[in-house]
């Protein structure tokens, strides 16, 4: 089997680069590492690399954070003799807290003796995700910090808290019509809604706790309106995982699992994908299952979560 490395190296402010290039040259194999150079170059580079290597197995490794391993997923897909893990050095990494985080990546060797789990991809027209699709409050932060990241006082480590200040402002009142295997989850006004292959997104805010990434399913939560008293008092619930079973948010939470997702608006609204951002005045969500084969060491597997989800 041949191993690629993608290494982003602006992924983690490049922060990991230098000891990342070290730790792959001490593998032994068919290895090969391709520094990226602008976005979608990642993509590019494999498909064209996997269209000019089909003799043999190919193993691609996504070096960076949820953006890399995108934009890898999105190039191995429908090549059948290509898979993919990842070396998690990015600042986000929501995906692989699904496996309980990036310490289970971070040996190289049993990277590349890890066995490949079919994991299902969220598409979104010509657009796919790997881990969560979602947009009202949160995408409204992601898209003020991509805005201002590099902007004096505003951007830098102030970029999330420009995104929060900002969006409490603009963005606690969203308006779509979301349906859910044909099932209208929204009235007049919504907070948010995430639609999630994986189980964690923003970085720390378990979103789909019992999310199953391999069962052919969309978990699909929608918050309604609520005063800022009541959301600050719900986030640490929510950001745990908690709100499946917290009586608080039976009021406000819609939750449903779906194959299908349905997503109509007015006027044109940020979404993001894996943290990636368009803008779009429509879009159906549908799953690709089994789509990508991601390799994942023994120890990192799930546990199944088999408790029920509440219709609420």
């Amino acid at each position: 089997m041949k191993h690629v490395f993608i290494l982003n190296p602006k992924a983690g402010n490049g922060a990991h680069l230098d000891e990342t290039r070290a730790a792959i040259r001490r593998l032994d194999g068919d290895v090969t590492v391709y520094e990226t150079k602008a976005p979608k170059d990642a993509t590019r580079y494999i498909r064209a690399f996997c269209e000019s290597h089909t003799e043999e197995d190919v193993r691609f490794y996504a070096c960076g954070g949820d953006g890399t391993i995108k934009e890898v997923a999105e190039g191995i897909l429908g090549f059948p003799h290509a898979s993919m893990s990842c070396f998690p050095i990015g600042s986000g990494n929501d995906f692989v807290k699904y496996y309980g985080g990036r310490e289970r990546f971070a040996d190289l060797a049993a990277l590349v003796a890890a066995d490949a789990l079919p994991v299902d991809m969220i598409t979104l027209g010509d657009e796919y995700s790997v881990n969560v699709c979602n947009f009202g409050f949160d995408a409204a932060v992601a898209e003020t910090m991509n805005r201002v990241r590099r902007v004096p006082l505003l951007g830098g480590k102030h970029a999330y808290t420009t995104g929060i200040v900002r969006a409490l402002v603009t963005a606690r009142r969203n308006h779509c019509d979301i349906y859910a295997d044909g099932e209208k989850l929204t009235g007049k006004a919504f907070l948010l809604c995430t639609i999630a292959n994986g189980a964690y997104v923003g970085g720390a805010f378990r979103c789909a706790p019992r999310a199953k990434n391999d069962d052919g399913r969309l978990e699909v939560c929608v918050m309604k309106p609520m005063s800022l008293f009541t959301f600050l008092s719900l986030m640490g619930p929510y950001r745990r995982g908690e709100h499946l079973d917290d009586p608080r948010f039976a009021k406000y939470m819609t939750y449903r699992r779906a194959a299908r997702v349905e997503v109509v608006s007015k006027k044109p609204f940020p979404v993001s994908l894996d943290g990636e951002i368009i803008v779009t005045e429509r879009f159906t969500c549908t799953v690709l299952p089994g789509a990508l084969h991601f390799a994942v060491p023994a120890s990192s597997v799930p546990e199944p979560r088999d408790a029920p989800v509440p219709a609420l």
